[in-house]
């Protein structure tokens, strides 16, 4: 019976070809399949084929060539600050952010652009005629615009370096092919950046049911987030002055206040405790003191006042009272939220990103 060709593994087209050339150096024949032959860069996710026998040692390679490319490519990677773009309108306000926290943490900053690439073969047909573009046609349009519009903005950020308007750090750009979201969470994952900085819509512009980009990726990775609406009107860390926290008295968030203030690297900072419930119990009181105590102690020149607010459930009651004291940030931690309780539950991160036009800073301690 002849032995079969099963699927090893979906690569980029040089990682593939790295694949290839160490397991034939072991005696395993290897196939790469999904190519485009005149212009093999453009093939987005080849596949690696072998035979069905050979599967088990060629799996044990190919881990162990990994887990060596990981190790290598965290020592090669200093501290990053993540700026995810679609070229939207918003982007100019959060690149500004993006590089002055840069500068201050003394990072790199990566330029993050997933662009989506149908897999279908798009047709157009009328009375008088009929004609399609292939998918490799289809698929170096999509990769040519990709490209062009990330040399622009390239462009852009050195005029822009050059004339004083933003901070002289470093800065490079990756592309993705795939879902938004997902290509964050899994730059996320394998580079932990110290931090990431996202546009929003705001809620007089976001009306969609699944939600937002950034919220997900808020309520999914490890690394802080850095939220900033389209209708906010600061444009530096220098210029937040008072930043609203909202706690649940866990010790954990005393850590999550330290990296707020480190963040921000202001002497000029006021603190805003925030303790939203349904019941207003007494023991918040005295919780609420507690913090005020603990600060006052370790930063004592730092500003602090603290309320206790109608319902944890409520964003448009917490947005309200961010609004009455004229807050410019709003910080919080949170827990990782899984799939399954993401589906059939809307987190935090969710309902502030839509319903608030403030500044977000998330911290997953």
């Amino acid at each position: 019976m002849e032995d079969k060709l099963v699927t090893l593994a979906i690569r980029t087209f040089q990682r593939a070809q790295m694949i290839k050339t160490v397991l034939e150096e072991n005696g395993i024949e290897t196939v790469i399949h999904n190519l485009n032959l005149e212009q093999p860069e453009l093939a987005v996710g080849v596949r690696v084929r072998i035979k069905e026998s050979d599967l088990p040692r060629a799996l044990k390679i190919v881990e162990e060539m990994e887990s060596a490319w990981e190790l290598e490519n965290e020592k090669s990677i200093g501290q990053q600050v993540l700026v995810p773009i679609d070229f939207a309108d918003q982007v100019e306000k959060t690149i500004d952010f993006g590089f002055h926290f840069a500068k201050d943490m003394n990072a790199e900053i990566v330029f993050l652009y997933v662009y989506f690439s149908p897999t279908f073969t798009i047709s157009m047909h009328n009375d008088l005629s009929t004609y399609s573009i292939s998918d490799s046609e289809l698929l170096r349009r999509i990769v040519s615009s990709a490209n062009a519009d990330v040399e622009n903005m390239r462009n852009i950020l050195k005029a822009r370096i050059e004339n004083g308007e933003l901070p002289n750090v470093p800065f490079s750009f990756v592309l993705k092919e795939g879902v938004p979201e997902d290509q964050i969470l899994d730059y996320c994952k394998k580079n932990k950046p110290a931090l990431v900085v996202m546009g929003t819509h705001g809620k007089n512009i976001s009306t969609e049911l699944i939600g937002s980009v950034t919220a997900e990726v808020m309520e999914s990775t490890i690394s802080p987030v850095f939220a900033v609406p389209v209708q906010v009107s600061l444009k530096s860390p220098d210029q937040i002055k008072k930043v609203a926290y909202l706690t649940n008295f866990d010790q954990k968030d005393l850590i999550a206040i330290d990296k707020t203030i480190e963040l921000m690297k202001s002497n000029e900072l006021e603190i805003y405790f925030i303790h939203a419930s349904e019941k207003n119990e007494a023991w918040s009181e005295v919780m609420l003191a507690g913090i005020k105590t603990y600060f006052a102690n370790h930063y004592p020149k730092l500003k602090t006042h603290y309320a206790l607010i109608g319902s944890a459930n409520s964003p448009e009651l917490i947005d309200d009272y961010l609004k009455a004291k004229n807050i410019d940030l709003l910080a919080f931690n949170t827990r990782r939220r899984k799939l399954f309780s993401r589906l059939f539950s809307t987190g935090l991160a969710y309902k502030l990103v839509l319903h608030s036009d403030t500044l977000l800073f998330v911290t997953h301690v």
